[in-house]
Parts: structure tokens; sequence; C-alpha cells
């Protein structure tokens, strides 16, 4: 089977998976596909900041020779971004590469010491939307974003301190995954930063998910329907009314379908999480500066029992709590400003709830706006099986891997 550049860019990672472990193609032949991709097309996305093409062949053929020798790798031969700032051998992508994964290259991530700024930088220049190459990608896992929107591979690494996952996930269209804190060893010392993954299939993520945490869990088969909080501000987001349309929308179509009741009536009110989160962080060596200022312990455990108590409420009266992703669309290459890109992401970082952005639409202005699905602590199969229903059911957009729209 000779795979193009443009069939690779529309196969999930478990369509890989399969194909090689049924010798319908080998791992060589999909990575050397990957990069032929990655040659024609990151030059207009800035995905990757390294690109390891002699090591990934050497590796892809490692893979074949222990498919031949009859390995069981669930994820054989899938070609797999790595964000510079965890480095292949993190947890989690050591784990990925015993599943039978192919690491390709680094994908970018902000310079350090740039605050609030959610985009990704290479020496080409700054990462673009591949969606809209005016818009950021999203930050800070940027380059893993962008290279899973693109097609360049179907599943990429990140990090989730306060949304980096799912904020990039929701401005270019695709599914970002963070489970729930303590599940993965955490990439800071506050303990808020939980590894994450995007992917375009939601099925994806829960094969990274048994491969990062050695799970050999049956599917879990909700009882539908699953019931259902929203809130466009967890009462506290200062959330744009077009953002919160489309994203309403969304839960709208989840719930036509079947999958969810949204119960009457607002959701939780939480406080502020940003002096909770920012006093905890600043004991981490890679704090951000441009941030609230950092409170006393006595308001940090303020603020955490109150929202712990609010959360818990919500989740005796329901199975997920829906928002937005963010509270405004994708910014450009200049910045976001004073706006926090974060405001309805971080909250769920400081309490370690699971927590997944789906693609929900565009505004008017063809802005990309994600849904954003919270779960109980370590019910990330619900999660996950809620996201892939809702996409076989087509009750949310899927991105095709290519450049320029879904």
């Amino acid at each position: 089977m000779v795979i193009t550049t443009g069939e690779y860019a529309d196969l999930s990672a478990l369509d890989i998976a399969h194909h090689v472990r049924h010798g319908d193609v080998t791992a060589v032949d999909v990575v050397g596909a990957a990069l032929a991709r990655i040659d024609e097309v990151d030059d207009g996305v800035r995905a990757f900041t390294e690109v390891w093409a002699g090591r990934a062949l050497a590796h892809a053929a490692r893979v074949d020779a222990r498919v031949a020798r009859g390995a069981e790798l669930p994820l054989a031969g899938v070609p797999i971004g790595v964000k510079a700032s965890e480095g292949p051998g993190s947890h989690q992508n050591t784990r990925l590469v015993a599943a039978g994964c192919v690491p390709v290259g680094a994908t970018s991530v902000p310079r350090t010491g740039r605050g609030w700024q959610t985009y990704g930088h290479t020496d080409r220049g700054p990462t673009l939307n591949p969606l809209d190459p005016t818009w950021s990608p999203g930050g800070s896992s940027a380059g893993s974003a962008a290279a899973v929107a693109a097609g360049l591979v179907p599943l990429a690494g990140g990090s989730d301190g306060a949304g980096s996952v799912r904020i990039p996930a929701a401005w270019c269209g695709i599914v970002g995954f963070k489970p729930t804190n303590g599940r993965l060893p955490a990439r800071d010392r506050a303990g808020l930063n939980s590894p994450g993954v995007l992917v375009r299939d939601p099925r994806d993520a829960l094969a990274y998910f048994d491969a990062v945490t050695e799970s050999r869990m049956p599917a879990v088969r909700p009882w539908y329907p699953l019931r259902a909080i929203w809130s466009a501000t967890l009462g506290y987001a200062d959330t744009d009314p077009d953002v919160a349309a489309v994203a309403r929308r969304s839960a709208r179509r989840l719930a036509e379908a079947g999958l969810i009741t949204v119960a009457e009536g607002p959701g939780p009110t939480l406080a502020d999480p940003a002096p909770a989160w920012t006093a905890l962080r600043a004991a981490a060596p890679s704090s951000v500066t441009r941030s609230p200022a950092a409170s006393s312990s006595a308001d940090v455990s303020r603020v955490m029992t109150a929202n712990e108590k609010r959360l818990r409420d919500c989740f005796e009266r329901a199975d997920l709590l829906l928002t937005p992703t963010t509270p405004h669309p994708p910014h450009g290459h200049d910045g976001p400003g004073p706006r926090m890109s974060v405001a309805l992401t971080w909250a769920f970082n400081l309490s370690g709830h699971p927590a997944l952005s789906l693609p929900a639409g565009t505004t008017a202005d063809g802005a990309p706006v994600g849904l954003h699905l919270v779960a109980r602590r370590h019910e990330e199969r619900t999660l996950l099986a809620v996201a892939d229903r809702a996409t076989r059911l087509g009750a949310v957009p899927r991105c095709r891997g290519v450049v320029g729209g879904f």
C-alpha cells in the first residue's frame, strides 16, 4: 500500500496503527509520508522547531521489526510531535514510544518570560494557525496544535498548566485533552501543569490516555443522556457574546443528538482563580510574570475552598460542566493585550478536574470557537466517550487535517 501525503493527512492515529499492525503499510512508509508532508506544508505553518528525519526513520524501522516479531503495539508506527519544552525523554513521550509511536520532531512553544503570549516561536518566525495565518494558534502548546490541525502528525503531546492544551485546540479547530491532575507526573512543582494531548479524532485521545497510563480498562459506555450544566462565564470571565453563542449552540447540538440534557438556570459562580493560581505558581521556576499579584496563603485557601465546594455541588447535580474554551476568539500575532485567554480553563488546573476542548463552530467572522467539557475527577473515560460519540454523530465539526479549513 503506497500512502500519499494527502491520504496520510486524513488518517487518525488509530487508523495508522491498524494499517501497520495488519501489514497494509510499514511504519517506515508512514513516517516517510509524515516527513514529506512536513516538508510540503510546514514552511507555511512553522509548527516544528526541529525535524528528526533520520532518527525517525530508524525508529520506524525498529517498530516494523517489533511488529514482525509479534509485539502488541496499540499505536504502531504513529508519527507524533513532541512539545519542545518537554523533550522526547518526558514521561508521556516515553510511554508513547513504548506503545509504538515515532517522534518526528519538536513542536514550537513561546519564548520564555513573555507572560500571557499564546503563540509559538521558531527561527523562521511565529507559528501560524492552519485555519488562518493571521491568527495565533494559541499556546503554549502552539506547534503541537498547528501540526495536528495541518495534518503533519495525527497526535502531538502538550502540557496544560492553565489551558495550554485546550486553548490551542479551540483556536485550531481540533481536540485538546487534559487528564485529571496527578494522573501523570506534573510538569511543574506546583502540580498545576498536566501532560495532555492534541488530536483530530477523540478516539486517539483515549488511545493516548491508555498508553500513557498503561491502562487496559474496557471502554466506558455512558448511560445517555448525561446531565450537563452550562456556564458562559463561570461567574467571573468577560466572555464575548458571539463566542458564548457559538459554544451554546454546540451544547444544544449535543442535546439534540441525545447525548446530554442541559439543566435550566445559571451555572456555578466560582471565585476568580487568578490570585490563587498565581500564588501557587509563584514557587515554580517558570512562573508567569504578567499576571495578577500573588495573594497570601489565606487568600489562596479561601478561593480554593470556595471553588471546591461550588464544583462539588455542581457535579452532584450534573455529570458535565460546559463552557466556551476561551472567552474571546484567536488574537493576532501581536498578542492578546490585557485579555486573559485562560479565564475559563485555569480554574480546572487548580481543581484538578479532567477537561477537553471540542470544535464548536465559528463566529460570524469565521473565528473558531471551542466547547469546553469538564467532568468529575478521574472520569476521563466518560469525557472521552462523549467527545467520540459527538464526533461520530456529526454534532461537532470534524477537522480533516487540511491547511485553510475543516
